[in-house]
């Protein structure tokens, strides 16, 4: 999904850009609704589980948890590409939940002091509500209704990938793995690059993975700056890697790079498999 700086909106809006996604083909998955008393809505819920879950009853699973999971949005895409690559034995069998949207700019962002950022939508800030859904109604349904291990992940792309960096600095104990592309750290006067080096210095414990590309027309170069203080601060517990990809553009980068960053997440182990 993709969102950019204010000023580009109306050229988007009127070439079409930014538009639900056709549905494309995607493998089976499950859907479900889930009330939230942390967003005062109800949300909806796409679970791909994988091969020989439903029979492999003593087995435990790792979850990707990825924001703009509707099926008009990027789960088809991201479930495709988990599904192709468990299959091929390329990576690790995980659960894939994907949470569509409803007013996503509101779920992606955190509170803002620049004017040109409220601009983007009727309403922006909203992100401590969708990550109090996240942490404390939706994981916990995984948990109870799904076979899973302790270790989760989350992807995503842009307001996305603001999203992510900004849970992981602000509760970097909630996913083991936060993959962040192309992410909007514009947002906020750069908030979470001018704080990043601060609240890597808080954290000395910290044991985590991170992952975080660009694309060769983000609009600056934050996530280069941010890449700065990871190397500067990064406490010895975290792995993170920067990326850039000038070859690449802010539309295509989720889809470019997903196999490559997940069968990496989610490396196969001696006894992964092919699955036929």
């Amino acid at each position: 999904m993709r969102c950019i700086r204010p000023f580009l909106l109306a050229v988007l809006l009127v070439s079409g850009v930014g538009h639900a996604a056709e549905a494309e083909p995607m493998p089976p998955h499950a859907t479900f609704t889930l009330p939230s008393q942390a967003l005062g809505e109800t949300r909806r819920l796409n679970v791909y589980t994988p091969p020989g879950y439903d029979t492999a009853k003593g087995t435990r699973y790792p979850v990707l948890y990825m924001p703009d999971g509707g099926e008009q949005e990027d789960f088809p895409h991201v479930a495709t590409t988990v599904d192709t690559a468990i299959r091929a034995g390329e990576m690790r069998p995980v659960i894939l939940v994907g949470i569509e949207n409803t007013e996503r700019r509101r779920d992606m962002t955190g509170p803002t002091q620049v004017e040109k950022d409220k601009e983007i939508a009727p309403r922006v800030g909203g992100s401590a509500a969708f990550r109090a859904f996240l942490r404390d109604e939706l994981m916990p349904h995984v948990r109870r209704q799904y076979r899973v291990t302790d270790e989760t992940a989350i992807i995503g792309e842009s307001l996305a990938g603001l999203f992510i960096v900004e849970t992981f600095f602000l509760q970097p104990g909630m996913f083991g793995t936060s993959i962040a592309l192309s992410p909007s750290l514009w947002w906020n006067d750069e908030e979470w690059v001018r704080k990043a080096g601060k609240q890597l210095k808080a954290k000395p414990g910290l044991k985590a993975t991170l992952y975080v590309a660009s694309a060769g027309d983000d609009v600056a170069a934050e996530a280069g700056r941010l890449a700065e203080a990871l190397r500067a601060n990064a406490p010895k517990g975290l792995k993170w890697k920067y990326e850039p990809h000038p070859g690449l553009r802010h539309a295509n980068i989720y889809r470019s790079l997903e196999a490559k960053v997940l069968r990496e997440a989610f490396a196969p182990t001696a006894s992964t498999k092919a699955v036929p």
